[in-house]
Formats: structure tokens, C-alpha cells, sequence
């Protein structure tokens, strides 16, 4: 009776749970890999890691960290970020480099935050265009999603960019996929993946979930990269200021999320993208711990909570 009862638990919302979470890819920035001894202490083998670039980065510490993350059992995707790539020579050297020195066959490409491109790119279409992704063996390419719109970019030019890399995906037959910003509330995530599957999306998607933080480094972060509808919620939160430095965990929204895509066949959702706004270590630890089912749903079913110390 108790391995019948065991089974049962882990049927319905906490094996969507599970399912959901289980191949999910983290990220690091090469300042904060620093800090990081080793990754194998830390993440899995064979996890995707995204390497972020952020403007007035040096790409040479991009490369450098790939070939670290590849050499401790990871699998890294280095950001390229259109604007702040000088040409395509430049683009052609790094790609040659990180293939040889990485051996990477993936990467995620965005315009990047960067109000004036340092050469002749201003987006990543303009990167994809070049046909160097190609010429250097990348199998994989990431393209970024915006579930709440970007402060950036209107959303009928977000809209456009869209078509025309479904578009890409179909002649050129690369395998291309969707990574988001991260979001709070699972409502506009569903809404948007509705949308845009009814304008046409078939390139699948992996959601930016936001990992252990702070209520007050999340709402820090939400600031800073523009995130929409999501603010109201963690205003909402942060509204008893003893609460701010109160850590956050983001049950509810992969719950919301999991039972979406276990019940709508035609959801675009293939898993989710964790960022590690606290730390790498901490997010990676919870995400592991409910991986491994070691966690309890809520009474009400719509959250959890981990069983056992982190």
C-alpha cells in the first residue's frame, strides 16, 4: 500500500511539476563563474549553461568561460549580442574560436543592451543572415521571446521578428527555439504563447523563470530589464516593507506553468530557462531539490514547498 500511495503522489500537478523542471538549462556571467570554484560542484553533467554578455563585456572572457563550462562536464551556449559585435570578421573569429577552443555547437542570439551597435549589426536576425552559424557547425541557435513585450523594441516590431525567424527556421532548417525573459505570474506567459501560436509560432519554447531571490533583488532585476504586467505582482509583494528581504521561490508560477503543459497539446512550452538572480548555487540547489521530488504540494495545489533543508 505505501509504494501504491507513493506512486499516486507524484500523478497530477507534482509530476507536471517534475517533468517540467527536469531538463531545465541555468546561466552564468563570466564574473560570476569567478566565484565559482567548480561547476561540477554544483550543476549536473550534461546541463546547459548560458553564458551572458552584457555591455562592455570583453568576448574573450566569453570564450574563456566556455571552454572552462565544456571542460567540467557542461554544455555551454554562449550569447551573441548583435550590437555590440564589431563586424563579421570579428563575428567569423569568434565563432572559429569557440567552436576550437569550446567545441560548441549552440548558441542564443539577441540584439543586446546596447543603444548604439558598435558596427553593422542591429540585430540578430542581421547575425543569423550571415550565414556563420552555419559555416561553423552551430546546430542549435536561441532566439529571445518577450511574453510582457520589451522596453526596447514596439511590440509590432517584436511581432515581425517573430515571423521572420520562423521563417529562418523553415529555409534554413537550423533548430531553433525560443528563450524568454524571465516573468512572475504564469497568466501573461499563457496568453502570449496562445497568441503567438495562433499567429503562427512553431518554434518551441523555454521560459525564463526567476530562480531564489529576494523579493527586493527581484523587483531590482524587474526594473532594470523592463518587465511588464509581472511588476504589479511583485509591488503587490513587496508592499509590507519587512517583507522585502523575504526569499522568493517561484512554486506557484511552475505549477501554473507544468499543468499548462500537461493539459494543452498544442502548448508551446518545452521547459524552463532558470535565472539565477540570487546566486547560482542557491537556485541551483532548490531546482535540483524539486527535480528530485523533494518537495510537498499545498493543500490548495497551486505551490509547494520543499521537504527537506537547502
Amino acid at each position: 500500500m505505501a509504494n501504491i500511495a507513493e506512486k499516486s503522489d507524484f500523478q497530477g500537478p507534482r509530476q507536471n511539476v517534475i517533468d517540467f523542471l527536469a531538463d531545465f538549462t541555468a546561466e552564468t556571467t563570466p564574473f560570476s563563474a569567478a566565484k565559482v570554484d567548480d561547476f561540477r560542484e554544483i550543476l549536473r553533467p550534461g546541463t546547459t549553461v548560458f553564458i551572458t554578455f552584457l555591455p562592455g563585456s570583453d568576448f574573450e572572457d566569453t570564450i574563456a568561460i566556455a571552454a572552462r563550462l565544456k571542460k567540467e562536464g557542461l554544455n555551454p551556449v554562449p550569447h551573441l549580442a548583435a550590437r555590440s559585435i564589431p563586424d563579421a570578421a570579428f563575428l567569423d573569429e569568434g565563432l572559429r574560436r569557440l567552436r576550437g577552443e569550446a567545441d560548441i555547437d549552440e548558441v542564443l542570439t539577441i540584439a543586446g543592451a546596447v543603444d548604439q551597435p558598435l558596427g553593422a549589426f542591429s540585430d540578430s536576425m542581421q547575425v543569423l543572415e550571415t550565414g556563420l552559424l552555419d559555416k561553423h557547425g552551430i546546430k542549435r541557435v536561441g532566439v529571445a521571446g518577450h511574453p510582457e513585450g520589451s522596453p526596447d523594441m514596439p511590440d509590432e516590431a517584436i511581432a515581425a521578428a517573430l515571423t521572420w525567424k520562423n521563417d529562418f527556421a523553415n529555409r534554413s532548417g537550423a533548430d531553433v527555439y525560443i528563450v524568454t525573459q524571465f516573468c512572475f505570474e504564469a497568466e501573461p506567459i499563457i496568453a502570449w504563447d496562445k497568441a503567438i501560436r495562433a499567429a503562427g509560432n512553431a518554434l518551441p519554447i523555454r521560459i525564463g523563470v526567476p530562480g531564489l531571490a529576494t523579493i527586493k533583488t527581484l523587483l531590482n532585476y524587474a526594473k532594470a530589464c523592463g518587465i511588464g504586467n509581472s511588476m504589479m505582482f511583485l509591488k503587490k509583494q513587496a508592499r509590507n516593507v519587512a517583507k522585502l528581504m523575504n526569499v522568493s521561490a517561484p512554486d506557484k508560477l511552475l505549477v501554473d506553468l507544468a499543468n499548462y503543459k500537461a493539459t494543452d497539446p498544442d502548448c508551446g512550452l518545452i521547459g524552463c530557462h532558470m535565472y539565477p538572480l540570487g546566486g547560482v548555487k542557491k537556485t541551483a540547489k532548490w531546482t535540483y531539490a524539486v527535480v528530485d521530488g523533494e518537495f510537498s504540494m499545498n493543500p490548495k495545489g497551486d505551490g509547494f514547498s520543499l521537504t527537506m533543508e537547502i
